[in-house]
């Protein structure tokens, strides 16, 4: 038995006490000397091997409603011969490890919650610009000791929404705009503007790029040029005089792990617009008007954001939560988009046979009822209750716990589109990522879309199914959905 130090004090006091210190001091004084050198912290007594103490194991709790896809192996692709086009699409067996994935799709309500953070930010900044108000309360300049921090915005002080100076008011209005026709106030979507930087782990990892030359190539037949210059390509973005978003691909010679560092700026506000430019000689403004501000469409998955918003989101979400967390050494995996193999064996429940979420090849259930939001016929948008995207849950989910795999709104991938599809990939945990320049071919710039939508027929919504559209487009059929992966992956 080990005792503690308060055990031991207590001990020692009692032995005292009754005058027994000079017989029983000296063994006290080995249990405390036993006690501190227990084997695996620091040296280990007798020479063995007991490896480096982990410290207290720490357990990724369940992110808010996401559920865990586990690990899998599956065949990815059509398990038969079928495309419209007349080619053959190729099937691969591949594993894919543990990840969290969102129950639904994005709603409207979450994507406003990205929204109005972007707006607050704004105008914290113009709170403490001089320009407008100038207090400088409104962002964090020094530590807790009084040293000086690199600024950032204090979100404890309350935004003076009311009772505020005019120089305030300023600064708040400055975000708010007036709709030319209707005179009305609203949000500037043009200033809905998002910057974020990303370490590329993966790129600085290869070994053509380091940062030592006599490291980048290890065949020692091979005489290495110290002075060889080795270009990179690096992304970085800022906004010019006349308010355009200039987002631009530079390339330079290799200097320090900071050439990994990549900055983009993302408009962020969805193109409400593509109720009507999806279906010109449709009558669709009530949905370009309603969808995404009317209450009534909440709980509905956000429509009319590309790509590129859909990523901005993602980066938005993992910073959100980790300046939530003040614990150190805790280690938390970025949302990011699904990869395309990572979807498919979320929607498929990692089984081969299953060509839609569900058990079956039938798109209705055994009591005759839909079991999912999509196009049953020539025009029949609404044969299964639901005209445009249902709201979240509508259906019921697959046996991994995620509802809408199928149909409502199709799903951005993280995977560059490719007509070789998965032929390109690896077999564990396989990806096709290519991030396109500025001056790249827009061909180049398609990702993979998954699941179909309430305007596509059974043939297109199935899990195995894959479809394209260009990164900068934002669709009234086309949703996300984030995953995560999982930090300790278990059994």
């Amino acid at each position: 038995m080990v005792l503690g130090s308060k055990s031991l004090y207590s001990l020692f006091f009692i032995l005292y006490s009754i005058n027994m210190k000079r017989y029983i001091l000296p063994g006290l004084i080995l249990i405390i000397i036993a006690s501190c050198g227990r084997p695996g912290i620091g040296s280990s007594i007798g020479g063995e091997l007991t490896g480096v103490p982990v410290g207290k194991v720490w357990g990724e709790p369940t992110p808010y409603n996401m559920v865990l896809v586990s690990r899998g192996a599956y065949t990815m692709g059509p398990g038969e011969i079928d495309s419209l086009w007349g080619f053959s699409i190729p099937t691969r067996g591949v594993s894919v490890d543990n990840f969290w994935m969102d129950e639904t799709e994005i709603t409207n309500s979450q994507y406003k919650q990205f929204i109005f953070w972007v707006r607050d930010s704004i105008i914290r900044e113009r709170l403490a610009d001089p320009a407008y108000a100038g207090d400088d309360f409104y962002k964090i300049t020094e530590d807790e000791y009084g040293d000086p921090v690199t600024p950032r915005l204090n979100w404890r002080i309350p935004i003076p929404w009311t009772r505020n100076t005019e120089e305030e008011e300023a600064a708040i209005n400055s975000i708010y705009t007036t709709h030319p026709i209707t005179g009305g106030k609203m949000l500037d979507p043009r200033q809905m503007n998002f910057r974020y930087e990303w370490f590329d782990a993966a790129e600085a990892a290869r070994r053509q790029y380091r940062l030592n030359p006599t490291e980048r190539i290890l065949n020692s037949d091979i005489t290495i040029d110290p002075n060889e210059v080795v270009m990179i390509s690096k992304d970085t973005a800022y906004i010019a005089q006349d308010g355009r978003i200039i987002n631009e691909t530079i390339t330079r010679p290799l200097s320090s792990l900071y050439d990994f560092v990549h900055t983009r700026i993302v408009n962020i506000y969805p193109d409400t617009t593509c109720w009507v430019n999806d279906f010109p000689n449709a009558d669709n403004e009530r949905y370009l008007r309603n969808y995404f501000s009317h209450p009534a469409y909440a709980h509905h998955p956000v429509v009319g954001v590309s790509w590129e918003q859909a990523t901005a989101f993602c980066e938005w979400r993992t910073l959100f939560l980790r300046r939530s967390i003040n614990k150190q050494g805790v280690t938390i995996e970025k949302y990011r988009l699904p990869t395309e193999a990572e979807w498919e064996m979320a929607a498929r429940n990692a089984n081969s046979d299953n060509r839609y979420p569900w058990d079956s090849d039938a798109t209705t259930s055994e009591s005759g009822c839909f079991q999912a939001n999509f196009k049953p016929g020539d025009g029949a948008y609404g044969a299964d209750n639901h005209l445009i995207p249902a709201k979240v849950r509508s259906f019921k989910p697959n046996n991994t716990g995620l509802y809408d795999m199928a149909g409502n709104v199709a799903e951005w991938t993280s995977s560059a589109y490719t007509e070789s599809g998965n032929k390109l990939m690896g077999d564990l945990n396989p990806e096709y990522s290519y991030n396109a320049a500025t001056e790249d071919p827009y061909a180049l710039k398609r990702k993979v879309v998954k699941g179909g939508s309430w305007k596509d027929i059974s043939t297109f919504i199935r899990s195995d199914m894959r479809d394209s559209e260009y990164q900068n487009r934002g669709r009234s059929y086309i949703g996300f959905r984030c995953v995560r992966t999982q930090v300790n992956a278990g059994k």
